[in-house]
């Protein structure tokens, strides 16, 4: 099996270079690839791309993700994040191969307090949630052999996130302030990469068959539990000592405050909990609870000296 992976130098497509080579041989392509075109801004270059290597599944993990910056920036958000993958989709199409697509939690406004369901009608309340809405249907229109997984509150070992943004502030200021209006489930680029690669190797194995097509979709794929930013700060922190009681983190206070609290161009979703029923009865998974995967990439950021 060929797969073509997008993205690749990004916390999840880092984690799909691990998980994916078991599988086939992967063609793994980022923005500045020289050889092929792994540019979402550059749609021509990406369909040569396509045409040249001819995958069997497409990974797309590249995105724009700059949720506030997007508000200024929106024809780039939405070549991005729409108009490539919609390009994607009609050159899987045309291969026969499957394309798998990441999305978010963005694309709901955020109301309720009841997890979202893959049924639920999307109401996005900034452009990136907009644009990534625009890419999942375009997706879902141009591919019959499609998966989206919608997760949220992504993080990783590797590149820039909450956890090291929490570890350097920590270092740097006595008292931190954290929302805690905003709830949702801290989701590893590790467990995603790892349910993406068993979830491909459902789709396309032998025992798949005719319920190939069947299983196409969207599904919703985040870490087990909830928490609010300033529980998942409050933990962070407490783990972190414990790795390294010698540490010189001054961060002795954690403070909850409110959304408003905080100006940003983007509105945030205050409800962020995704329902994961349906992956986990589809694919025979059992998730884990948000804690452990932070606990696992806190590790490994603090085995290396300060």
């Amino acid at each position: 099996m060929k797969i073509l992976l997008l993205g690749k130098n990004g916390q999840v497509g880092w984690e799909l270079q691990r998980s994916l080579s078991i599988l086939g041989h992967i063609v793994a392509l980022d923005r500045r690839s020289q050889d092929l075109c792994g540019d979402l801004t550059n749609l021509q270059g990406l369909a040569e791309t396509v045409r040249q290597v001819r995958p069997d599944v497409i990974v797309n993990a590249a995105a724009y993700t700059a949720v506030d910056k997007a508000e200024s920036e929106p024809d780039m958000a939405s070549v991005v994040n729409a108009a490539a993958p919609a390009l994607l989709a009609k050159e899987a199409e045309r291969l026969g191969a499957w394309l798998v697509h990441y999305s978010t939690d963005y694309v709901f406004d955020g109301s309720g307090s009841r997890p979202w369901t893959e049924t639920d009608l999307p109401a996005p309340l900034s452009v990136y949630g907009r644009t990534k809405l625009e890419g999942e249907q375009a997706v879902a229109t141009h591919c019959q052999r499609h998966m989206i997984l919608r997760t949220s509150w992504v993080y990783g070992a590797r590149g820039s996130n909450f956890i090291r943004t929490m570890l350097r502030l920590a270092r740097e200021r006595e008292r931190l302030t954290v929302v805690d209006d905003q709830h949702g489930a801290p989701t590893s680029a590790e467990l995603l990469a790892d349910v993406t690669a068993l979830a491909i190797h459902q789709l396309t194995g032998p025992a798949s068959g005719d319920k190939a097509g069947q299983l196409a979709g969207i599904y919703h794929l985040a870490a087990a539990g909830e928490t609010t930013w300033h529980g998942y700060a409050t933990h962070v922190l407490a783990q972190a000592r414990r790795i390294r009681p010698k540490s010189e983190h001054k961060a002795v206070d954690v403070a909850p405050v409110t959304s408003d609290a905080f100006a940003t161009a983007a509105t945030r979703p205050r409800n962020s909990r995704l329902d994961t029923a349906k992956l986990q009865a589809v694919f025979g998974l059992t998730l884990p609870a948000w804690q452990q995967g932070v606990d696992r990439v806190l590790a490994e950021i603090l085995s290396v000296p300060e």
